[in-house]
């Protein structure tokens, strides 16, 4: 566990990294019991185990459905308040170019008057660079608890522009290779990436409607008022996200019917050359097909040339069947 302690005023911070069992970490919890005014403490768990969540939990006081949102991982994004603290679950996403896979975790906070708890599951955590920026920017401490949380949501969702133009590069070499000359079939790849970019929608489209609530709710004496510009600016971010996974959707299909196109012209293509050459070797069958009748009344059966003669007549015809089919692209 890490607690950072944060005056609003002054800008200093203090850090304790303890373990729950640890006398250090009670004295801390009671420590974030009596701030007072001006004063408001962070404290963050990172894959953190039931026990540990419950026993925070009964330390500050949280409503045991907020406690199960946090155990469990691989909630949707969702906006709740239980008293006066406000739940806010969120995932983490990020593109590994190596596997070609849009990764997600889960932030869920809980923020109250004097406090803020981040819990968070996966890899990637945007809470170090959410502290970061707070120590770099310390005037938008006071905003108290409210700096915490947008600080987190402002990482979050910056990472979200880092994976979308990591798909966004993805999809424009995969448009590349299905446009070029070879004939190679890529429908497996695309529905991977159309797979990886539907859960990057699911985490995206539910945050929405949470951020724009925040928004709604300045009359809420809990949300300071000016705070207001800077969770709008956060969201305008996560607008232009939700469009820009839209669009790749959307562009993803395109390529996708672009592919099986393809497919078809090949199929096609196929088909015209099987054809063209079974018509030209037709006329040798059903040339050979009439002298193999054995009749002994045949023109030019008894001939000494009769023979070169029907395998000229042959390779002519089948030639010019060959030069047609050429010149009309079946060939």
């Amino acid at each position: 566990m890490e607690c950072v302690v944060y005056e609003e005023q002054t800008g200093r911070s203090e850090t304790v990294e303890c373990a729950l069992e640890d006398e250090a970490c009670r004295l801390v919890l009671k420590r974030l019991r009596g701030l007072g005014d001006g004063e408001f403490g962070w404290v963050r768990l990172a894959d953190p185990s039931e026990d540990e969540v419950l026993q925070l939990a009964d330390e500050l006081g949280l409503h045991p459905l907020a406690v199960e949102d946090a155990v469990h991982a691989r909630q949707r994004p969702k906006r709740e308040r239980f008293g006066d603290v406000l739940a806010v679950a969120l995932k983490t996403i990020w593109y590994v170019e190596k596997d070609g896979a849009v990764e997600t975790g889960e932030v869920m906070l809980f923020v109250g008057p004097r406090f803020v708890l981040t819990v968070r599951h996966g890899s990637v955590d945007p809470c170090v660079e959410a502290a970061r920026r707070l120590d770099a920017g310390p005037d938008m401490l006071r905003f108290g608890t409210w700096a915490v949380l947008h600080a987190v949501l402002d990482v979050a969702i910056d990472g979200y522009g880092d994976a979308a133009a990591g798909v966004r590069t993805a999809l424009n070499r995969l448009e590349d290779q299905v446009f070029s000359s070879s004939r190679i079939d890529h429908t497996g790849s695309i529905y991977s990436l159309k797979r990886e970019v539907r859960e990057f929608r699911d985490a995206v489209q539910p945050l929405v409607p949470v951020l724009q609530g925040l928004l709604t709710g300045l009359d809420d004496q809990a949300h300071p008022l000016k705070a207001a510009p800077y969770f709008r600016d956060v969201t305008d971010h996560l607008h232009r996200t939700d469009v820009e996974v839209r669009t790749l959707d959307e562009l993803l299909n395109s390529v996708l019917g672009a592919q099986q196109a393809r497919v078809g012209t090949w199929q096609n293509d196929d088909m015209r050359r099987i054809s063209a050459w079974a018509a030209i070797f037709a006329i040798p069958t059903m040339v050979a097909g009439v002298y193999g009748m054995n009749f002994e009344h045949m023109p030019e059966l008894g001939w000494s040339y009769g023979y070169p003669l029907a395998v000229a007549l042959m390779a002519v015809a089948s030639g010019i069947l060959h030069r047609a089919f050429h010149r009309n692209g079946w060939l």
